[in-house]
Order: C-alpha cells, then structure tokens, then sequence
C-alpha cells in the first residue's frame, strides 16, 4: 500500500520537473516525501516553516499545498538555476519566500525557537550546522531529513556520515525520533516541552 503513487498531487509539479528536466537536475524530492510534508503541515495553522535545500522547488509545491493561507514558508537554495524554476512556478505565492544563499548564511541569522517544521534537504542544517538548525525548532514542532536510507549516488563514505547524523539524532534528549523506511528514509524528530 505505501508504494502506490500519490493521487493527489500539486498541478505544478509536471511543469517544474520539465525545467529541472532541462538543466539535468537529477536529485529532486519525490512525492511520498512530498504528500508526508504536506500532511505536517497541515497540522499547522498559521505556522511557520523553513526548507533548506529548495531544489527546483517539488518539495515547496508539496508544502505550499499543505499549508493555510496565513502561513509562511522560507525556502533556501544556493543554485541559482534551480531557484529560477523555483521562482518561476511559485514565486507568486505570498507565503514563500525563496532566498538565494548558501544555507549556512540563513541557518545563523535566524531566530531560536521560531519554526513549527524545518526539512533539510541539503548539507547545512543536516551534515554542517545540525546544531544550530535545531535551536530554529519550535517547542512541539518538527525536524524532517530524508535520503536516510542508502542512495545509489551517495559518494564513498557517506554511510558513515549518515550513520553518525542518525547516531547523533538518536542521542539528543530534546527531541522524540522515529525512524521511517518511508520514500527514500525519512526521518522525523519533534522537540519535546
């Protein structure tokens, strides 16, 4: 049942795959991963969110569906190609704000305690700047990473670094965690009261 395809997916999405298509980006979110966060969200009106690593913006599509019209997205991407496409199929939304930026850039000037869902789907905030990313959570709100489980084109090495996020995640007592064999290994952490 898990691996039937999604009926109900953003109208966007076929348009913003033909850009990235284009430019031969090769990594974009699917849609299991996609309907999750769109579900998260949902639980949270009015909330706040921040995605770090838009990609040609997939993921965002899933997200913007989720969320009320008196929410907020920030998006970050350091691609300035993808960020385009991003740009051209959602930047019309007046609850996104696209940054073009390295992540790490963002990840420190933000504010601790602000976001009710963070998905990492880049290095900073998940490999680089974990710590700092995690202080940006919410009491009760979400931390989402995937591309947990191994990937064909993951580089030498990096089972070790994905064992040691997990490790790491597993440890922190200021958040609950579970571990999912979900799209391509989604992993949820909600930080504890």
């Amino acid at each position: 049942m898990t691996d039937l395809p999604i009926s109900q997916t953003p109208a966007i999405l076929d348009a913003i795959d033909a850009d990235a298509a284009a430019i031969s980006f090769g990594q974009p979110s699917d849609d299991l991963t996609g309907a999750f966060l769109r579900t998260l969200i949902a639980s949270k009106p009015a909330g706040k969110f921040l995605e770090l690593g838009t990609g040609a913006g997939r993921a965002t599509a899933w997200m913007l569906e989720g969320m009320t019209s008196d929410a907020h997205l920030i998006s970050v991407e350091s691609d300035e190609a993808l960020i385009a496409i991003a740009q051209k199929h959602l930047g019309a939304d007046p609850r996104l704000q696209l940054i073009h930026s390295l992540g790490e850039e963002v990840i420190v000037k933000l504010p601790h305690g602000q976001f009710d869902l963070i998905f990492a789907d880049t290095w900073p905030g998940k490999y680089n700047h974990l710590e700092e990313t995690l202080a940006l959570v919410k009491e009760g709100g979400f931390y989402i990473i995937d591309d947990m489980l191994p990937q064909p084109n993951w580089p030498e090495g990096h089972d070790k670094k994905a064992a040691n996020l997990i490790q790491t995640l597993e440890n922190d007592p200021r958040f609950q965690l579970v571990k999912m064999t979900w799209a391509s290994g989604v992993i949820m952490l909600v930080k504890k009261r």
